[in-house]
């Protein structure tokens, strides 16, 4: 019976080792510290924008980089703005085509030519003292010719559309740098909140390694039994494993930053901004609304659109109707420059259209199409957002209030820390009340951490709701001391 009691103790032993590393695992392990609530801000935004055109080389500095500046940088590298810059000149392109179809078109000619006929391939008879040959003879003409559209109101149309679209591409750039401003400040945000975690995690390795010690120092007195030094060793073992998780992420979060905003690879830096928090703006749901449809790009766009719309399609029924033109030209012409006269020609045409074979009816039909599908886009585009709008101050109210609780939640648990330590370095109970503890305090860490991280993207995205960010997020996201 003895044997078989030690037989049970050592397993009873080895079960109880057991649980306690499935308990103390750290959190990252279990899958109880997953990503931020809101870190898929980055994850929906286009993919071009988390890319960048590099520009320069790494240097051996390590800079310090706030967030001020990675925005800065973001709206001259990030690779979502080089493109929406070419997408402008091509708008512009198509705009200076359409437009010169409305203005003069003048070109001019300088010709020189040598020529002998044959004047019987002309169907000319032999004429008594006319010779069959004729030539050689030169023949110089020096020439400016001219063609201009006076009245041609689907060309005014088209004219007309185009330099909508180009208004729009340009409202598409403006959408573009808020979507930029909104993606480096969630990618320097992610980084903060991840080096936050290190440093928690480091204070967590810290306060283990303590606890760690006064166990075993308690143990070789023969005040407590050896599974608590175990204990204090296994959650020790555990905060390092999260301290090096941390480490990884960080390291990660900081690699996606620079790509975002065009640092050279291989170039060192340093967070300048740690976790910012402040209250949100008082802004009303009303006045957040009115701004949303007064500044947002892609709201004024799509407006643009539809007016361009509705240009092409009135160019589209203008086909149907004349068009009044002009064509001249003037110039010197004779067998040498020398001996030559000045001549022109003027010619005013009306244009009627009889028949075209159904092209009108189909330009037409293509172009009411697109209208239709502009006003659809514009509706759209006002209820989503209505809808962001809306979202985003719910965003902020409810990460305002997980900030305030979570804050004394690490009060709370820092406090029952203390207290736990105090009872067990008494011997009124073991050390499982430390690790718990310890465990508590590390989740509370953690939500604060992700609660401050998700009030101030809550923040960044009510401001790109309005159509503010580049303007107020800076503002938004200032640390008030």
């Amino acid at each position: 019976m003895m044997v078989n009691r030690h037989i049970l103790q050592r397993e009873g032993s080895k079960i109880a080792v057991a649980v306690a590393m499935v308990l103390l695992a750290p959190a990252c392990v279990r899958g109880q510290i997953t990503t931020d609530p809101l870190r898929s801000v980055t994850a929906q935004i286009p993919p071009v924008y988390t890319g960048s055109v590099p520009s320069g080389k790494a240097t051996n500095t390590v800079l310090e980089l706030p967030l001020r500046d990675a925005i800065e940088s973001g709206l001259k590298q990030n690779l979502g703005l080089v493109e929406g810059t070419q997408d402008i000149r091509t708008a512009q392109a198509a705009r200076l085509r359409a437009l010169s179809k409305l203005l003069p078109d003048v070109t001019a000619r300088i010709s020189e030519s040598v020529q002998q006929n044959n004047l019987a391939a002309f169907g000319l008879p032999p004429i008594p003292g006319v010779p069959a040959i004729v030539g050689p003879f030169s023949l110089s003409d020096a020439r400016a010719s001219l063609s201009q559209s006076l009245v041609d109101l689907s060309l005014w149309d088209k004219e007309k559309s185009a330099s909508l679209d180009s208004q729009a591409a340009r409202l598409s750039y403006s959408d573009a740098r808020e979507i930029v401003v909104v993606a480096v400040a969630d990618l320097y945000l992610q980084a903060v909140a991840s080096l936050a975690r290190v440093d928690a995690a480091q204070s967590q390795l810290t306060t283990a390694q303590t606890s760690y010690d006064q166990a075993l120092n308690m143990r070789k007195a023969g005040l407590v039994a050896g599974i608590d030094a175990l204990r204090a060793q296994v959650e020790m073992q555990s905060r390092q494993q999260q301290l090096l998780f941390a480490k990884n992420q960080f390291a990660k979060d900081k690699l996606d930053l620079a790509r975002a905003i065009g640092l050279p690879s291989g170039q060192e830096f340093n967070l300048a901004d740690k976790m910012p928090y402040a209250p949100a703006p008082v802004v009303t749901l009303d006045k957040a609304l009115a701004d949303a449809y007064l500044h947002r790009a892609d709201f004024l766009r799509a407006q643009a659109l539809l007016r361009s719309a509705e240009a092409n399609r009135r160019a589209a029924s203008a086909e149907y109707l004349p068009t009044l033109g002009v064509d001249g030209n003037y110039g010197d012409i004779g067998r040498t420059f020398g001996h030559s006269h000045g001549t022109f020609s003027t010619a005013v045409g009306l244009n009627i259209p009889i028949f075209q074979g159904g092209k009108v009816r189909a330009d037409t039909l293509q172009a009411d199409a697109l209208l239709q599908q502009r006003r659809a886009e514009l509706e759209d585009t006002r209820a989503r957002i209505d809808s962001e709008v809306r979202k985003a101050f719910l965003d902020v109210q409810s990460a305002a209030d997980q900030v305030e609780v979570t804050s004394k939640e690490v009060e709370l648990a820092t406090e029952t820390l203390g207290q736990a330590r105090d009872r067990f370095a008494a011997g009124v109970t073991n050390n499982l009340e430390v690790v718990q503890a310890q465990e508590a305090l590390a989740n509370a860490n953690e939500t604060y951490i992700s609660s401050v991280y998700a009030h101030n993207i809550a923040k960044a995205s009510l401001a790109k709701a309005v159509g503010l960010a580049e303007i107020s997020i800076k503002e938004f996201l200032a640390e008030k001391h």
